[in-house]
């Protein structure tokens, strides 16, 4: 491709922290409005093509006409969620009656993880991927990445999601592109130092893992070529700042990440300030509402982000449950208007635990041991069910220079920690290095050892 390609963007352009100045700086009535406008059509054409929800419509009582405000959406349009997909899907597969396109159309087959039960197929077409890639440049642009940068990916490219829609936004970047599919940790490593891409693409945990691996052999990647990171896929550095250390340290890059769902859209990239990510009002619609009474909660309280996704024409979202627990805000000092979630996904509803009367998130323990010296990233939360509480257990892998001698001292911190900040006292535990189990992909963090009965759906 000639180098002149590349020229075209004016030096102003290039600094800009903007990949789209006018769509992420829009005032909010115009934003509203053009939501409006999109909701009203997405409802009509999920209504005309897809049998599931003009059944749904139906059994609301309600017809796309009804719909004359964002109000009336999200108060009319019926509450949907995984579960259901995945129901009709193992009854007809592979997409049960809820497509809204011929096969024919269908240009890329996807799936979600299934780590916590039977996984959610995902059709996508041509038009889908070239949206849910747009979604990514966002975040690279933000985060300093230009068209000039190569990408490395560390990822396995089968069926699972996963990072096929951030090779998506590679391309759409104009960037290159080089795939480690099928190599093992050290062959990573050989590749990166080999081809020097200036971009790793994976999970966070991974990210660690492989430098981790690259110390044993004697190699300092933090000397690489590689100047940024970016992640998806569980709490990364927006959501746990010690983690975002950690990443920057082992490779002397900058870290990024973005908060997406399979099945709607990289839907949150993270904000330049670091601090939470922006819902990316291009392509998605979202609302927060009390997971309990069902009611919309105003800017600034925690409730569960409500999603209906602009891209998904194959297998159209609308008044989706993402189970994730956020605090939304509607201004931002980066001088976006899209809407912003602070510290990304605080928690899950699924993963909420009530110990002696308090709410105790996932995310909210985990900010917590980043933050003890001795405490590696490798650890996982053990919920049980005892006397009529739920009970959460702390099992963590301590840092390879910590003495086993003082294992139990670093335990009783990050108890006392846990203590002082979240009013609990949980059982924390250290075992011994390298008995969890690593991941490539999503790290399992969660252990539900709860009676299925008293478990509440999770199939993410």
């Amino acid at each position: 491709m000639p180098s002149s390609t590349f020229t075209a963007l004016s030096p102003e352009s290039q600094g800009s922290p903007f990949w789209n100045r006018l769509t992420e700086t829009m005032p909010r009535a115009k934003l509203d409005a053009l939501h409006l406008q999109r909701v009203q059509a997405l409802t009509h054409y999920a209504y005309e093509h897809s049998a599931f929800y003009r059944r749904k419509f139906d059994d609301a009582g309600i017809k796309p006409s009804d719909i004359r405000s964002l109000d009336d959406f999200k108060r009319k349009v019926p509450i949907t969620d995984k579960s259901e997909f995945i129901s009709l899907q193992q009854q007809r597969p592979p997409y049960g009656d809820t497509i809204a396109l011929p096969l024919d159309f269908v240009a890329h087959h996807c799936e979600t993880s299934g780590t916590t039960g039977v996984p959610l197929a995902i059709p996508y077409s041509m038009y889908d991927s070239v949206r849910y890639g747009e979604s990514w440049v966002y975040g690279f642009w933000g985060l300093g990445i230009r068209p000039t940068d190569t990408f490395y990916f560390a990822f396995g490219w089968g069926n699972f999601a996963g990072f096929w829609s951030a090779y998506w936004g590679a391309r759409r970047l104009g960037a290159r592109v080089i795939s480690g599919g099928g190599l093992d940790t050290k062959g990573h490593i050989e590749a990166i130092l080999r081809m020097k891409p200036t971009v790793l693409i994976s999970t966070p945990t991974f990210a660690l893992r492989i430098a981790a691996v690259a110390a044993e052999m004697g190699i300092d990647l933090s000397k690489s070529s590689i100047k940024f990171t970016y992640h998806a896929g569980e709490p990364g550095p927006t959501a746990l700042p010690g983690m975002r250390e950690q990443i920057e340290k082992a490779w002397g890059a900058k870290a990024g990440e973005l908060l997406g769902i399979a099945e709607v859209d990289a839907m949150a990239p993270g904000c330049p300030l670091g601090d939470g990510v922006h819902v990316n009002e291009m392509n998605v619609f979202s609302w927060s509402m009390d997971p309990e009474s069902m009611q919309e909660v105003p800017d600034g309280e925690i409730g569960e982000n409500i999603v209906t996704g602009y891209g998904n024409t194959a297998q159209p979202l609308l008044n989706y449950r993402t189970h994730d627990l956020v605090r939304r805000r509607s201004s931002c000092a980066c001088g976006r208007t899209w809407s912003k979630l602070e510290g990304a996904v605080l928690g899950r509803t699924d993963f909420m635990v009530t110990v002696r009367g308090t709410n105790v998130y996932q995310t909210a323990v985990e900010n917590i041991l980043t933050e003890v010296e001795g405490v590696s990233m490798h650890y996982e939360l053990v919920l049980t069910h005892e006397e009529g509480n739920d009970c959460m257990r702390v099992r963590f892998e301590p840092e390879p220079t910590v003495d086993p001698s003082r294992w139990k001292s670093v335990a009783a911190d990050a108890q006392a920690r846990i203590h002082k900040a979240l009013h609990v006292r949980l059982d924390v535990v250290a075992v011994e290095p390298r008995s969890l189990p690593r991941f490539e992909l999503k790290t399992k963090r969660i252990i539900d050892q709860r009676p299925k009965e008293l478990r509440r759906a999770l199939d993410r």
